[in-house]
């Protein structure tokens, strides 16, 4: 890694060429710029998470790390290619003055001609469209299940700010429960009369569940509260019957249906990489995600 200073963008830059050609490499074959917009404290996880995502989406990752706000501008960087990398990354740290404007930063080191996705780890703006950062993206990744409070008002907040190129990984998470789901449903070839949706008290994915359950089945949809991991169980009511799928330990589940035995199927929590690579193999709107987010943001906290 390559340690600077008091230094600059163009400085960044100059350093990634520097250890690019060191490293023998001039072409690195680099598909997308990612940012990562990250505190002190949860720095080293992001950047891993995002090293194996690269792994799948060879990029440029510029972790940013914003300080405080307050006194002369402070920019210091470490630059550096390979060491388990399939691009270049560079962790850069803000402090003072510069903090308001970290996209004078970042934008000189966008790759030129590819596209730009932007992953709040932790806590990200109310507005992820309108801050400075994440007006530089096509694709602006939040997590509101790793906001470090306010968990469901935050999901609500990023609903109700919606704007297409915008996603959460608790919506991520859904992929394959909304697929067994679906399936499920296909199987009987009848209309669902009612769900209910069991997970945490707290659950950002669960309440976007439960959301798009209503939506699509145009049904009443009730939400229960257990210890988890995550979401435990699913119920489809039909006129023949229940279809259950139940996952207690947030690896295996099992599918429970009318006339038929049950059946056990790999359901397992994804970890963070897996969803990040899996938002990076697209970079246009989730229409799904769309609808599912106007409907959520119309919903009342309690």
């Amino acid at each position: 890694m390559i340690e600077l200073t008091n230094t600059t963008a163009s400085a960044i830059a100059s350093a990634f060429v520097k250890d690019r050609l060191k490293a023998g490499s001039p072409a690195m074959g680099m598909v997308l710029t990612l940012i990562v917009v990250v505190d002190e404290d949860h720095a080293d996880q992001a950047m891993a998470s995002a090293r194996m995502a690269a792994h799948e989406h060879p990029a440029r990752s510029l972790g940013v790390i914003l300080g405080d706000a307050r006194g002369a501008s402070h920019v210091h960087a470490q630059v550096g290619t390979l060491a388990g990398w399939t691009g270049e990354t560079a962790l850069i740290r803000l402090r003072g003055e510069v903090v308001k404007h970290a996209d004078s930063v970042v934008l000189p080191l966008l790759l030129p001609d590819s596209p730009v996705a932007i992953w709040w780890a932790t806590n990200a703006p109310s507005d992820p469209a309108a801050d400075p950062l994440g007006s530089l993206a096509q694709r602006r990744i939040t997590d509101a299940s790793a906001v470090t409070r306010g968990k469901q008002r935050a999901m609500h907040t990023l609903c109700s700010s919606y704007s297409p190129g915008n996603t959460d990984l608790a919506w991520t998470r859904l992929t394959p429960w909304r697929a067994l789901l679906a399936s499920a449903l296909d199987q009987y070839e009848t209309a669902a009369t009612s769900a209910s949706v069991t997970a945490e008290r707290i659950s950002p994915s669960a309440d976007l569940l439960v959301t798009w359950l209503a939506d699509r089945l145009k049904v009443k949809v009730s939400r229960h509260s257990s210890k988890g991991p995550g979401i435990t169980e699913v119920v489809l009511e039909t006129k023949h019957g229940p279809i259950r799928i139940s996952r207690r330990d947030g690896k295996l589940a099992t599918i429970s249906s009318p006339d038929r035995p049950d059946r056990p199927i790999a359901l397992k929590r994804l970890g963070v990489p897996a969803l990040l690579a899996e938002e990076l193999r697209r970079l246009d709107e989730d229409d799904v995600y769309a609808g599912v987010a106007r409907s959520f943001a119309k919903k009342r906290l309690s």
